[in-house]
Parts: C-alpha cells; structure tokens; sequence
C-alpha cells in the first residue's frame, strides 16, 4: 500500500474525514563541514529517502496526532486553539506543531484550526534530522491548505525560527534547509542564506543509527564557549598581526573563518588553552577540506584530484588508504576527505565514543570508502559512503547487529506536496 493511502486511511479512522492536503520532507545525513553551521561558515547536507509525512484537513478544532507515537504507547494526541498556539514544554511532542504555528502566526499568516496526522519512517534522536523532517512538512501541509504560498527556502528559514527561536534550540541551518531543498546541498549559513543544489552518481550511501541517543543541547553550547573563549584569548596577545586581529571577534559567528589561514594563525595557538585550540584547528582544516571536497564533486578533474591527494598526504594519509576499496580515483579521494573529516570530529571536537568508531571500523571493513559521524555526535547516526560496483548490503549486514538500524538510502528531492 501506497504512505498516501495508508495516511487516508488511518486519518479516517482518527477524524472522520479524509485529508486535504499530504506534504512530506526528508531526514538528511550530514555530508560536509559537521559542525561548522553556529559558526557562520557553509555546509553540506545530503536529503534521503526516510521521509516524515503529514496529512491536513481544515476542522472546528485542532488535534495533532503522531501515529509513531501511538504505537509506541506514548501520549500521541495534541489538541489546542491554532489561533492562539502556546508551547507546554518538558518535551512535548505537540511543541514542534505549536511553534511552527507560533512562526507561522508572527508572519502574518492566517491559520485556522486543522486536523494533523504525522507518519515518520525517520527514527527519533538518531542524528537524521527527524524534528527537522517534522516542522518542514508541516509548513508545508498548513502553507498549502491556507494558501500562504511559500517556496522551499522560505519553508526551511521558518522551520529554522521556528525550532531555534520560539522553542529555543541552539541548532543552526543545516537541518532545515537540507531537508527543505534536497539533493546535495550546499549552504550559506550568513544572510542571505544562498543555496546550492546538485546532484551526484559517484556513490551509494548507506546511514546507520548508532542507537545513542544525544541531545544537540548538551553539544553545541559547550563547543561555543570553547571557541569563544580561545578567540578571546588570541585577542589578548599583544603582537597577533592585525590582519588576524580584524578577522576574529569573540562572537564565534561574527569571526571571519574563511578568510583565517591556518598557517598564519597556528603559531599564535600555542599561547591559549589547548582545549580552544583544538577547537579552532577543528573549525580552519575541517572547512579547507569541505572547499576541496566540493571542487571534487563539481569537477573531478586530474588536477582536483592533485590538489587532494597532496593535501591528505599532508594531513591524513591514512585517510586516503581506508578509502582504497574503489576503483574510482575521483571517489577514493572524496572517501579520503570524508575520513579525515571524521578524523576531526574525533580528536579535534571530541564528540566520537568508543561505540561510534566500532560501527566505522566495521563499515570500512565491509567496503565503505569513506565513513564519518552525522550530526552532532556522542551517538546519532553515521554516514557510509560505498562504491556502486560494491553492495551497500555488505556494510549494512555487518553494522546492523552492533547499531539500532542500518540502511541503503537513497539521495531523495525535498520538501514536497504527495497529493492536494
């Protein structure tokens, strides 16, 4: 049976009425430049085919149900006023309707009451962007039955207002937009917000739920004290040229990291705590790298492919030799990058766990080229990038019985209206 159908069905049996409108939107994996979105500097996000489904129907009254939830047992039915939405916090579900319609309300938009029933195939906490997922495809499922007409970007920058500032997570753009605009995306995370789109048939991916559950929460912030406190002591160093001097600030967005150069930075590192430094080489290597991997997807040319090879040599030559298991010398070097980004997240940013780096070792083992953490981090989910001349299922079969889930996913097209 078709999600559509099922989805009418099972709203027929929760409001007894069929729906008007069924929207959906993909979870993502995060491709390129993990954790670098706070800080002002693009990343890369990669939409796949788990999709969250949300079906609406214009009622006297609002109620949002979650059909995951409620076969869970779990409290699964939210009801309210949509004219007047008010989050009741301490986790709950209902919250990412209210604030969408909280977003929504502060636009101007003219929003009634509604029926909602939300389908996820995206597992909740596993670094795929399920609340993303969630808020993308419930603006929407309300932008089209209320005619507000909204394009996909505009959906993704309210998706963003809507769990960043009304329920207060300190997430950055990543998600939303990722899950908005689909494909491979590169995004701006300083106004105005440009987006890239492309696609690529260099490889399969597989993602693998660590089953870890992790909180962005408990994360970011500390990442950004760290930061800030390392920009902060740099600025205090009497003889830091000022070409530095006017690239930094101690807001770690406000920071120019694109135009720093490691190798005039570095030597003044030295001089601050070691936890910032390793924070602030995280945030200059991580980013030089995701500029080479891009010009390698965009033009795999001999001498990209140059530019790469000495600079993994260089930085992680070890990198580039787990990524051997390919053929393809434009895929062995985009493995190669996606490895050493890994490589930081685990002994620069330090969100990598003992379970994590199990999955990865087995992940390589089986035929993946390039294997690095999705998201955040201290749990989530992984990304598998593997060869298409290699079954994915390989990597799959080996990971699933060390994780919560493992699956050949496929790059999926965003935000979109399943029937109207």
């Amino acid at each position: 049976m078709r999600i559509s159908d099922y989805l009418k069905t099972v709203f027929m049996e929760k409001f007894n009425s069929k729906p008007e409108v069924i929207a959906s939107a993909p979870g993502r994996l995060d491709f390129l430049n993990t954790h670098q979105d706070y800080k002002g500097l693009p990343v890369v996000s990669v939409a796949i085919n788990k999709r969250t489904y949300v079906a609406v129907s214009v009622s006297n009254t609002t109620r949002v149900v979650s059909i995951n939830l409620c076969r869970e047992n779990l409290p699964c039915i939210d009801e309210l006023d949509a004219r007047n939405p008010v989050l009741l916090g301490k986790g709950w579900f209902g919250d990412y309707i209210r604030s969408v319609l909280v977003t929504l309300k502060n636009i101007g938009a003219n929003i009634r009451n509604f029926n909602m029933l939300i389908y996820s195939e995206i597992p909740v906490a596993s670094g795929l962007a399920s609340s993303a997922a969630l808020q993308v495809a419930a603006i929407k499922a309300l932008s089209e039955i209320f005619d507000i007409k909204l394009g996909p970007r505009e959906i993704a920058e309210l998706a963003y207002r809507s769990e960043h500032d009304v329920m207060g997570i300190p997430c950055g753009r990543l998600d939303q937009y990722g899950s908005a605009m689909g494909g491979i995306t590169l995004i701006e995370t300083k106004p105005p917000y440009n987006t890239e789109t492309f696609m690529t048939t260099m490889f399969e991916l597989v993602a693998v739920n660590s089953g870890i559950r992790h909180s962005t929460g408990l994360i970011h912030p500390i990442r950004i004290r760290e930061l800030a406190q390392g920009l902060k002591e740099l600025l205090t160093i009497p003889d830091l040229p000022s070409k530095i001097r006017t690239l930094i600030s101690e807001d770690i967005y406000d920071t120019n990291w694109a135009e720093l150069e490691l190798n005039e930075i570095e030597p003044f590192l030295s001089s601050i705590n070691q936890v910032s430094r390793k924070r602030i080489l995280f945030t200059l290597k991580m980013h030089k790298s995701t500029v080479l991997a891009l010009d390698l997807i965009k033009n795999p040319s001999g001498s990209t492919m140059s530019r790469v090879e000495e600079f993994l040599n260089a930085e992680c030559s070890q990198c580039l030799d787990e990524a051997s298991k390919t053929n393809n010398q434009a895929l062995r070097f985009l493995g190669g990058i996606i490895n050493y980004q890994h490589v930081l997240l685990r002994d620069l940013y330090d969100v990598s766990t003992p379970e994590l780096e199990e999955i990865r070792r087995r992940a390589l083992m089986a035929g993946g080229v390039g294997v690095k953490i999705s998201g955040a981090g201290l749990g989530g989910a992984m990304l598998v990038v593997v060869d298409k001349e290699i079954d994915g299922t390989k990597v799959v079969k080996e990971v699933e019985n060390i994780s919560a889930g493992a699956w050949k996913v496929e790059i999926d097209r965003g935000v979109r209206t399943e029937e109207n």
